[in-house]
């Protein structure tokens, strides 16, 4: 199809095409003729609409030379060759490669792989291309198509916004199938990247369709597809391997699949069959932009097959599309020759306008509308041309280029700042790609119940600025044939646990492990789990940091209650002694070996009791410097008394004895006082001097235990608790031994006796207290600690008082001189 002007435009598209399905088109192989030119003829409506406006390129009128590819790559390649070379004119390169294109660019490119073999070859004269169809990813490239531009967004964009909807439903596990072609190659790469970079899911599955009528081979992809446990296909292929993929998927009674279309087959009306609906049925898709072109339809009605501006072929082509439409033939020679008249004759005049056509059914324009907006793309960059002031030009020496010896190069410069705005609102430029601003329809099969199909618009996706997609959905306008809209390989991971990957599976299929103690994870399908700071710690629930408790011997929990009743208990009982003793301290069982001694002993049990106090509640630095201090003193107090007591009564035995009595100066009431005095001095030096070099302090021990912190208090130094305990020891068993040589003396009432068995009690206790504290860890320590005092303490309270207050209270009458002075049986 040719049309002169000043300018001319060329153009490549599929007039006809072949099919030979026999339920779906014809019956043998022949040509569809409601496929007729419809792009081509927007394209000549186009330039017709832009000659009628003053606007745009006055004066200057548009021509165009339209091809026919017939679905072919050599003849849609030679069909380029004859445009750049000269029309119907063969191809010869020069030695200088000198010469111009006859055309200033082509709109052309229905499928990619096409177009890139026909840009390939005008990207050497730099002449630019806008296609209306290919969608290829590899043609972004400037590299390898400088000249290259594009209507119609590619298929970088389109997988970007297929991912966009699968993760507006959560679809993260699903399959893929692609054309063993150039448009599903480049598709399944895009798709595989940008899946893996979101990391918003991951496949189940590629397949590839063959190209042929491969039954064996399209059988065994439904079958992989079948077996899958992912529900979600998505399908980048061409409506004729759709055809061949679904004969085989009704076969097989494959349902229960959410299928998700692009744009190649979304709004295929050969798929809209009764038999395939209870598969297709809720497909979502990507489909080109829908566009209104105002116009269009009174200009397709003016086509008629006698018209004198058509040329032969397209005559022809038109012949063919009448008797299609009107079911009558035109009379040739050779029909009339052989009598074949017998169909009814076209005229040629029939009215269009009356006839019930897809062909002038304008609601769903989508190439064609790309179609469109090309060819505007071109003039725009050409008036812009002409807008030029000598002196204020964008190329060399700040010139304008002439109309008569335009460079295709410069009309590719203006080409890239196109900038303008449809009569559908749909604005038109370029990236520095030759993209134009990416914008989808979302669409939707609805199966009506008259079992028929609709294919309703439900939202789109488009390109915002900064590279944002926005996705706008109207969901309740969705029809859904799927059972579930949640389509996962393994159940999100909810906080607390962390995603392990199934070896051998995809990233998608994993397992739920529980954060380990200590760490925690607060967000769903986290990696891993993170450690929680040193004073914090995991709650049962793995989900949050909580700070760790804080243990210690407390007076709520039972052991600090127990120990506290018996320290209280000790003292109550000290008290209780004493007032027995205050109170018969004029017998002679309380004024034996010095009363003073025996009321000093009670008061300093009574502080050795309370002193375990110290040793229950949280840690100060207060109590820990009181604790020791006043169990050492205390216990020094009570032992030193104890063994100046042993000290009398051995005296008080030799004394009796023939020449004795000079021993006895020696143990008068000042050099008793004065000893106990002297011994205690000596534990408060060493306890001074410990507090003052390294004094005891609190401390937060996280070593112990990695759940709870341990509030102890550190000794500071372990040469001055030794020393302290060590003194202790020192009198308790020199008290021991002195006791252990009077325990036999022969008065009725030996106190060596008690003594005895209470100071080795003692030493028992505090050399068993030991090993248990160095190997108790935390409270404990100071809980076998608080046990040894009150142990000992009960056992000097008991051992030394316990007879005397039996003698007191029930045998009041062996409380007398007399039988204290008694003498026993004598000793074989």
């Amino acid at each position: 199809m040719h049309k002169f002007g000043v300018v001319i435009l060329g153009g490549i598209f599929n007039m006809t095409f072949y099919t030979k399905s026999s339920e779906l088109y014809f019956t043998s192989e022949t040509k569809d003729p409601i496929c007729y030119g419809f792009a081509a003829d927007t394209m000549a409506f186009a330039v017709d609409e832009i000659n009628r406006n003053s606007k745009l390129l006055p004066n200057i009128s548009l021509g165009y030379s339209l091809y026919d590819s017939c679905v072919n790559l050599g003849i849609s390649f030679h069909a380029a060759l004859s445009m750049t070379s000269g029309r119907g004119e063969p191809f010869q390169l020069n030695e200088r490669c000198y010469g111009y294109p006859p055309l200033l660019g082509i709109v052309a490119g229905s499928t990619s792989t096409y177009t890139i073999a026909i840009s390939s070859i005008l990207s050497l004269y730099s002449l630019p291309m806008v296609s209306y169809f290919a969608t290829c990813s590899c043609l972004s490239d400037r590299r390898q198509f400088p000249s290259f531009f594009r209507t119609i967004p590619s298929d970088a964009f389109q997988v970007r916004g297929i991912l966009q909807i699968l993760r507006r439903f959560g679809w993260t596990w699903v399959g893929l199938v692609i054309s063993d072609d150039d448009y599903g190659r480049h598709t399944a790469q895009s798709f595989q990247s940008d899946l893996a970079k979101s990391g918003g899911g991951c496949l189940a599955y590629l397949e590839v369709l063959p190209w042929g009528h491969n039954v064996a081979e399209i059988k065994e992809i439904v079958g992989r597809i079948k077996k899958s446990t992912s529900r979600v296909v998505i399908v980048f292929a061409h409506p004729s391997n759709m055809l061949d993929l679904m004969e085989e998927v009704v076969k097989q009674n494959v349902t229960g699949l959410q299928w998700i279309a692009s744009e190649a087959w979304s709004t295929a009306k050969v798929l809209h069959t009764p038999s395939y609906m209870p598969f297709l049925a809720g497909t979502l898709g990507i489909a080109i932009r829908r566009g209104e072109i105002p116009g269009l339809r009174d200009f397709l009605l003016t086509i008629r097959p006698d018209n004198d501006t058509l040329s032969t072929q397209e005559n022809t082509l038109v012949k063919q599309f009448w008797e299609h439409i009107f079911r009558c033939k035109f009379v040739s020679g050779w029909m009339e020759m052989e009598g074949q008249t017998q169909e009814r004759l076209c005229t040629g005049n029939e009215l269009l306008r009356n006839e019930d056509t897809e062909f002038l059914d304008l609601s769903n324009l989508r190439p064609e509308y790309n179609a469109y907006k090309a060819v505007y793309a071109l003039a725009h960059a050409l008036h812009e041309h002409l807008q030029c002031v000598p002196g204020s030009g964008p190329f060399k020496g700040q010139s304008c280029a002439r109309l008569q010896g335009l460079e295709p190069w410069q009309l590719v410069y203006y080409l890239q700042r196109v900038n303008f705005t449809t009569d559908f609102g749909d604005q038109v430029s370029f990236d520095a790609n030759g993209d134009v601003l990416p914008i989808y329809d979302v669409m939707n099969w609805r199966w009506i119940s008259d079992g028929s199909t609709e294919v309703t618009n439900v939202g789109d996706v488009k390109q915002m600025a900064a590279k944002v997609i926005d996705l706008n959905l109207d969901e309740d306008k969705i029809f859904w044939n799927f059972e579930s809209k949640k389509v996962l390989c393994s159940e999100s991971c909810p906080p607390g646990t962390r995603m392990a990957i199934k070896k051998g599976e995809p990233v998608c299929c994993f397992d739920c492990i529980p954060c380990s103690d200590g760490k925690i994870s607060n967000v769903t399908d986290s990696t891993e789990c993170t450690s929680c700071p040193e004073d914090f710690w995991s709650n049962i629930q793995r989900d949050q940091c909580v700070p760790k408790s804080k243990e210690f011997l407390s007076y709520v929990e039972p052991l600090g209650i127990s120990f506290t009743t018996a320290s209280l208990f000790g003292a109550l009982l000290c008290t209780i002694v004493l007032g027995i003793f205050t109170n018969h301290r004029t017998t002679p069982v309380v004024r034996a070996n010095n009363s003073e001694l025996s009321f000093l002993i009670l008061l300093s049990l009574k502080l050795c009791f309370l002193c375990s106090l110290f040793f229950i509640g949280k840690p100060r630095l207060w109590t820990c410097q009181l604790r020791h201090a006043a169990f050492g003193i205390s216990f020094v107090l009570c032992v030193s008394c104890i063994l100046v007591k042993t000290m009398v009564v051995l005296a008080v035995f030799k004394a009796s004895k023939p020449g004795g009595d000079r021993g006895l100066k020696w143990f008068g009431v000042m050099q008793q006082r004065g000893t106990v005095v002297f011994l205690t001095l000596i534990q408060a030096a060493v306890c001074i001097t410990w507090l003052v070099s390294s004094s005891p302090a609190p401390n937060e021990n996280t070593e112990y235990y990695s759940d709870r912190i341990v509030v102890e208090c550190l000794v500071g130094s372990t040469v001055g608790f030794g020393v302290l305990l060590g003194y202790i020891g020192l009198l308790a068993i020199l008290s021991f031994l002195l006791a252990f040589l009077a325990r036999n003396l022969p008065d009725n009432f030996n106190e060596a006796k008690f003594i005895t068995f209470s100071t080795l009690v003692f030493c028992a206790v505090w050399i068993a207290f030991i090993p248990a504290y160095i190997n108790s860890p935390g409270k404990y320590a100071d809980a076998v600690e608080v046990f040894a005092i009150l142990a000992s303490s009960f056992v000097l309270l008991l051992a030394l008082f316990g007879p005397k207050c039996y003698i007191i209270l029930l045998k009041p009458e062996k409380n007398t001189k007399k039988a204290l002075m008694g003498r026993g049986s004598p000793r074989s």
